[in-house]
């Protein structure tokens, strides 16, 4: 155990806390939150999220395994979150250690670290923590009075520039896999074994990826040669899933914090996957299959949910709310039973082309907020050439329909820097925004305001998408200007997201081992929050490549051939590389694929592979 007792640390903070912005993230005891006897549980995990209280507890995955690991007796569940800079600095000041909201314990009498691993750019908060926390850096620093670091999330799908850091990854879906692991580790305190012999165990588990059991050979010009597993582990590390959504743990009882957080009402998951097939889309990938839960298991849910939190909003989540199959009955069910207790149901951000302004209508009867539609690429031909079955007309019948049912604020999606983009394609963004704004003032309606955003297109692993390189920064920035001065119109606004960031980000997603000591140099010269605009260091990161050696250009920038080893090549998320190969072919030739949810299998693999089945309750 370390130096500082629990109850140490919570008299020391609670003396300064009355200095740091929003005190209420680093107090923990809101409600629902469970506080478990340490010394009736065999096992102590903490969950650490790499990002602010408001963003880790908008994040389902995290109510999701919070509970989960709660919800057995012999294994406890705490939680940390990233502490902002000004709290960073006291804690450094007064020389407390990085500790847990429910025990004020420090993380480091943890059993385990569990990171989610949501976005590249949180990457050196991960290392920080740990620096924090008085964990060693490195894993072959670690001892056995150290916890183990895990990590899982949709970035472990490439995990490399993180190996060095993370004892092992939990590839795919963690509800079966996470309580196994965590028994494993029982097994250790009880009995144990050497760290070696450990991980080997571990590493029979579907799913987990043990790094130092798989070895890295490169070429001269720094591309990879191989990728070899040791004896008795797989060449492949496929990921585990959760076959059946109705029979899976969901928590009814969530945290409720004090502070607003980002996504600040209840959640219900009505899928996972999305069989759409849009050639950007990682998540698309990696959560196939789709599977759905029943409108009885979610009015079965939501009643609970009611009853526990005192939120009257219910956000019905997933990655594509509109083409889950009951989604009329599930809102009715919803407002019938709860909507003279004035409970709201929202969607998240609509598909153009399954949207439904009578559903639209449904949700938002009390409040006209923003519609929101993401046709993500300017012109027909790119939209093909992504897989974005969208058609202007959609967009506009859709816009038409928001209109004259009394919405006036309309959000655009876009992303520039697509394969294949072309000017054209840029002035279809200008002109798509137009058509709606004009067809607002047509139809009458007052105080116009068509929001265009563009993000920047970041080529990630296990897409067709993964093989091309990012857009040079200087050519994105003159089609950020040229938007700039083209959507001069006061019911227009464009917002954008800056380049160096966009540039850094697919430098990660695309990198290999080698990052790890860039990663590290650049924690130990102040990088932190790197995606929080306002303490973004883009001139250290710069200096980081040229003081290491590292070309970023090398990772971001070049296209990859199909027969090179990718640095994630042995991860496996079920979609197999021949239809990345051939969906990279078909994206070439705007050729589009269908939805295979109902159309023939468009030959994915995921099905097969992982004995699964697309499930639909409508």
């Amino acid at each position: 155990m370390s130096n500082n007792t629990a109850a140490d640390i919570r008299r020391q903070v609670e003396r300064f806390l009355p200095k740091v912005l929003k005190p209420s993230r680093y107090i923990g005891s809101e409600w629902n939150v469970m506080k478990k006897d340490w010394a009736e549980t065999d096992v102590q995990m903490v969950f650490a999220f790499p990002d602010v209280y408001e963003v880790g507890m908008s994040h389902l995955g995290t109510r999701i395994l919070y509970h989960l690991v709660n919800s057995f007796p012999e294994f406890l569940c705490e939680r940390v979150f990233t502490p902002w800079v000004d709290m960073e600095k006291e804690l450094r000041d007064r020389e407390i250690p990085l500790y847990a909201l429910e025990s004020f314990k420090p993380i480091k009498d943890f059993d385990v670290v569990g990171f989610t691993l949501q976005y590249e750019m949180s990457f050196t908060n991960i290392l920080n923590m740990l620096d924090l926390a008085g964990i060693p850096m490195r894993t072959e620093e670690r001892g056995p009075d150290d916890p183990w670091v895990i990590a899982g999330g949709p970035c472990a799908y490439n995990p490399e520039p993180l190996v060095g850091f993370i004892d092992f990854f939990l590839i795919g879906e963690s509800e079966e896999q996470l309580p196994e692991v965590l028994r494993l580790v029982g097994e250790q305190k009880k009995n144990p074994v050497s760290r070696k012999e450990f991980l080997r165990k571990v590493a029979q588990v579907q799913g987990v990826y043990v790094p130092e059991f798989y070895h890295i050979t490169y070429k001269e010009d720094g591309r990879i040669e191989k990728i070899e597993a040791e004896e008795g582990f797989p060449a492949l590390v496929e990921k585990a899933i959760v076959p059946d959504l109705d029979q899976a743990y969901y928590p009814t009882n969530p945290v409720v914090p004090y502070l607003e957080i980002v996504h600040d009402r209840m959640m219900l998951e009505v899928m996972r996957g999305c069989s759409r097939g849009c050639r950007f889309c990682q998540a698309g990938m990696i959560y196939r299959p789709v599977r759905e839960r029943s409108p009885e298991t979610l009015l079965r849910q939501t009643e609970e949910l009611v009853r526990a939190t005192g939120y009257d909003q219910i956000a019905l989540t997933s990655l594509s709310t509109g083409d889950y199959s009951c989604i009329q009955p599930v809102i009715h069910g919803i407002l019938e039973k709860h909507g003279e207790e004035g409970v709201g149901v929202s969607l998240p951000s609509l598909r153009v082309d399954s949207f439904d302004v009578e559903l639209a209508e449904t949700v938002q009867k009390a409040r006209k907020s923003g519609m929101t539609f993401a046709p993500e690429a300017g012109s027909q031909r790119l939209r093909d050439v992504i897989n974005k079955g969208v058609e202007e007309q959609n967009l506009l019948e859709a816009a038409e329909a928001a209109f004259k049912k009394g919405w006036s604020t309309i959000k655009l999606y876009f992303m520039v820097g697509l394969p294949t983009e072309t000017q054209e394609d840029i002035d279809g963004i200008v002109d798509l925004a137009k058509k709606v704004a004009n067809l607002g003032t047509k139809l009458g309606r007052r105080n116009i305001t068509v929001t265009i955003s563009t993000s920047v297109f970041v080529p990630k692993s296990h897409t067709p998408f993964q093989w091309e390189p990012q857009e040079a920064g200087s050519s994105v920035e003159l089609k950020q200007r040229y938007l700039r001065e083209k959507l001069r119109d006061r019911r227009l606004k464009y917002n954008y997201h800056d380049m160096s960031t966009s540039y850094l980000e697919a430098v990660f997603a695309k990198g290999d081992r080698k990052l790890a000591q860039l990663l590290e140099w650049a924690v130990k010269h102040g990088c932190r929050f790197d995606g929080w605009s306002d303490q973004f260091k883009e001139d250290v990161w710069m200096e980081g490549f040229k003081e290491l050696g590292i070309d970023p250009h090398f990772y971001a920038n070049r296209a990859i051939d199909y027969d090179d080893v990718l640095p994630w090549e042995h991860i496996g998320s079920g979609v197999s590389k021949q239809f990345l190969i051939e969906e990279h072919h078909r994206a070439l030739q705007a050729a589009k694929t269908i939805d295979c949810r109902h159309n023939d299998c468009t030959g994915c693999g995921v099905c097969p592979s992982r004995g699964v089945q697309i499930e639909l309750k409508g």
